[in-house]
């Protein structure tokens, strides 16, 4: 929802590490596939309840994918690179939740459930827009850094870090926060849906 208004921001934050590792030839994709690798150590951590620890992991990963585009935009970004990033960060979301169903199933397993439902819908709508988007030569104005059609919605980057961060620090609140955002992805899916009914509506 504010991931717009975030980005010139994080740009300003990222720009001094990114040209760290710019200059000394850490290349994009390695920063994706490192912070990947870091965020698929927080399913475990959280499964056997280690949710200090699971934190820090899933901050590092939204680092680095922070780092990557901003490493990529000081020399040349590639198509590989957009593709890397979005693909595993829709793994990554879905990991958390499973995570929380691993580590109390009896309580979370129905909500995680329906949480990563939630993130299919507004992932896919989001993905499918974005398919068209670039068929079409469309530009998403409001995030001209992103290496695809980037659409917004009431849950986007922002509002996903923050309910990981409350979940891990108040774990016992994990149903009653995943059925919540779970409601705000459907706003969001059925939102994208009339956009691109609207915006690809041919007659």
């Amino acid at each position: 929802m504010i991931d717009a208004a975030l980005q010139p921001l994080q740009h300003r934050l990222l720009a001094p590490p990114a040209r760290f590792l710019h200059r000394r030839g850490v290349e994009p994709d390695q920063i994706t596939i490192a912070g990947f690798l870091i965020g698929v150590l927080a399913l475990p951590a959280i499964a056997f309840g280690l949710y200090g620890p699971a934190l820090v992991l899933i901050l590092l990963n939204r680092l680095a994918d922070g780092l990557d585009g901003a490493v990529a935009r000081l020399g040349l970004p590639t198509d590989r690179g957009a593709f890397l990033d979005i693909a595993l960060d829709f793994v990554f979301y879905a990991l958390i939740p499973l995570g929380f169903a691993f580590a109390d199933p009896a309580a979370n397993a129905l909500p995680a459930a329906v949480l990563i439902a939630a993130f299919m819908g507004s992932g896919t709508s989001f993905l499918a827009f974005s398919i068209i988007a670039a068929k079409r030569g469309l530009k998403a104005e409001d995030y001209p850094s992103k290496g695809i059609y980037y659409l917004g919605g009431l849950t986007e980057g922002f509002e996903t870090i923050m309910l990981f961060i409350l979940i891990c620090l108040w774990p016992a609140l994990f149903p009653l926060l995943a059925y919540a955002f779970a409601a705000a992805c459907v706003v969001t899916t059925v939102t994208r849906w009339v956009q691109g009914w609207q915006a690809f509506d041919d007659r």
